[in-house]
């Protein structure tokens, strides 16, 4: 079984209307929101064997804080320049080059890269908000083998869902 986890980053701080894109920090509910996932991936006892994420800055902080909650070494995350300005095919080339010996890839990236790769994968057509997680499972051994007809739908988490749950 091979398990990807897209994360949209958490909530951007927009205040500052001259910050280049790339530079935008978290505001405060993103601050509060990227650790409240990290620890829904521990409750859930999820974890990587990869880490990629963009290296955008609030795309970067985001992953560092899940990756602090997670007890990963944040020195581990791979930052993907081509993850900021992703398209479907950046996406799954990504996915497709991971070694099989990986089952478990956090892809934490932006949309709407993440909606179309998602709808693509398993049809899943629903809107990945800020700091929400798509957990996708497909039925094989090797990270080329993804499709369609192997892939299912693990989980779809987002800090209003699960601040309602408790």
């Amino acid at each position: 079984m091979k398990r990807v986890y897209f994360i949209r980053h958490a909530k951007s701080d927009w205040s500052d209307f001259l910050l280049d894109d790339f530079d935008r920090p978290l505001n405060k509910r993103g601050k509060k929101n990227a650790p409240l996932m990290g620890q829904y991936f521990k409750d859930e006892n999820i974890y990587p064997d990869v880490f990629f994420s963009s290296p955008a800055k609030r795309a970067k902080k985001t992953s560092i804080k899940i990756a602090n909650k997670l007890n990963f070494n944040k020195e581990k995350i791979k930052f993907k320049n081509k993850l900021y300005d992703a398209n479907y095919n950046d996406i799954l080339e990504l996915i497709l080059n991971v070694n099989d010996r990986h089952n478990t890839i956090f892809i934490l990236g932006h949309n709407p890269s993440l909606n179309i790769i998602a709808y693509d994968l398993i049809g899943f057509d629903e809107n990945i908000p800020t700091s929400g997680v798509l957990g996708l499972e497909f039925a094989c051994n090797s990270w080329v083998e993804i499709n369609k007809e192997n892939g299912k739908l693990l989980c779809f988490e987002y800090p209003k869902k699960l601040v309602n749950l408790v």
